[in-house]
């Protein structure tokens, strides 16, 4: 791999990236129990309702999707969208499973605890999240 070239992705990038994958992920869910939301009604906090009833499908499906999608390709659909994509910090190749697994843990720890893990993303040099820390990664211009 040229690692002549690589670049931090911004945090702007990186935002973006994650909202893609946020609106992705709540899709998947709405169509996953769209027969629960039905029977409650469609309103917002109807769709909320089920979702928190669901919380641990909801949880397994998030680490799912993460932990899926940055060991296999490198990127969610939302980087992929985006151009950036996530890389081993040590030698800036591709992302192991259990580094993605352990990644995928403490972003859903940071997404429960009001974002905390993401602000780190704005105080380091590396733009490393909590959970780019903890899982030794980079998020790079793809």
């Amino acid at each position: 791999m040229n690692t002549d070239n690589l670049e931090l992705a911004s945090n702007r990038k990186r935002a973006l990236a994650y909202v893609i994958d946020d609106f992705l992920v709540t899709f998947i869910i709405i169509v996953m129990f769209w027969d629960k939301i039905v029977v409650n009604g469609t309103d917002l906090v109807s769709v909320l309702a089920v979702m928190n009833a669901f919380i641990w499908q909801v949880l397994l499906l998030k680490f799912i999707y993460q932990t899926f999608f940055i060991w296999y390709y490198g990127a969610t659909v939302g980087k992929i969208i985006a151009k950036v994509r996530v890389i081993d910090f040590n030698n800036f190749g591709r992302v192991s499973l259990l580094t993605s697994a352990t990644r995928s843990v403490f972003r859903l720890f940071s997404e429960m605890f009001f974002y905390f893990g993401f602000i780190f993303a704005f105080f380091t040099e590396s733009r490393q999240t909590l959970h780019d820390k903890v899982g030794r990664t980079l998020v790079v211009n793809a």
